[in-house]
């Protein structure tokens, strides 16, 4: 029996999903996207699950979506307008499962090993944190065929990185190496090939002990601020901290600051 294109497991509060078609070089077809989407789900709802990791075996970390799979554009559109709606909604859209990524008020990290291109790029953009092995690299190669990163590639790179490198990637169509990725923004962190997966779960155990209610509510709040003039970003802050305020989790562990100061005192 051949194994999951998708390998799931968790420990410590982790989900940890792997992409598994490394023949492929892990281009995401359909059966990659559903099992993301039920593993996804599932991270949402299950409270012990603090942390999703995504990652990946073999040479690449994904080359894109398989564009001779059900993911590949549907040739049966009839028009620009029915294209829309398909790229939105349709089966084989990547925007529910990329939308549903930025929402959840949990952390969500990819780590990247290698090459990661066109939709598996895309799809990286709408996680919280994006962590490389100096062996990765990253391109949208749509442009070399004749249309724009339409998934998030655009819109979410442009707003990471700014128009100036949103054009190296998708008008010069030009990959980038993941040192100079990192010094432009795109990604948090490089790590040598050899420490890669140590100092990847090293940094997911740390956001797995942060407080849940506080975590959450940051998600929300910096992509809030990030859209707003400073004097509305204020107000959200105002807003979000004084909610976290009145809750369980930080009266408890303010609490348990207080007295450990005043054991020190």
């Amino acid at each position: 029996m051949s194994e999951p294109l998708v390998l799931a497991s968790e420990s410590d509060g982790i989900l940890e999903l792997v992409l598994n078609r490394p023949s492929k070089l892990n281009a995401i077809n359909g059966e990659m996207y559903d099992a993301l989407i039920v593993q996804t789900e599932r991270f949402a709802t299950e409270p012990s699950l603090r942390v999703m990791l995504i990652r990946a075996r073999g040479k690449y970390f994904s080359a894109g979506v398989d564009l001779n799979s059900e993911l590949g554009p549907d040739p049966s559109l009839a028009s620009p307008t029915a294209f829309r709606q398909w790229y939105r909604e349709g089966r084989g859209s990547l925007h529910p499962l990329l939308d549903r990524f930025e929402v959840i008020e949990k952390p969500i990290v990819v780590a990247h090993h290698g090459p990661c291109l066109g939709g598996a790029l895309e799809m990286s953009l709408s996680c919280d944190f994006r962590l490389a092995a100096q062996s990765a690299r990253y391109g949208l190669p749509e442009t070399a065929f004749g249309n724009i990163p339409g998934s998030g590639g655009t819109s979410r790179m442009a707003r990471l990185v700014g128009p100036q490198w949103a054009r190296w990637f998708i008008m010069a169509n030009l990959q980038m190496d993941a040192a100079k990725a990192e010094r432009i923004g795109l990604i948090h962190d490089v790590y040598s090939d050899e420490e890669f997966e140590a100092r990847v779960r090293e940094f997911c155990l740390n956001l797995a002990k942060q407080p849940a209610e506080a975590i959450g509510a940051a998600k929300l709040a910096i992509e809030l601020c990030a859209d707003l003039d400073r004097a509305q970003a204020r107000n959200v802050e105002r807003i979000v901290a004084s909610g976290l305020f009145f809750g369980d989790e930080f009266r408890n562990l303010f609490a348990a600051l207080r007295e450990k100061l005043g054991k020190k005192s």
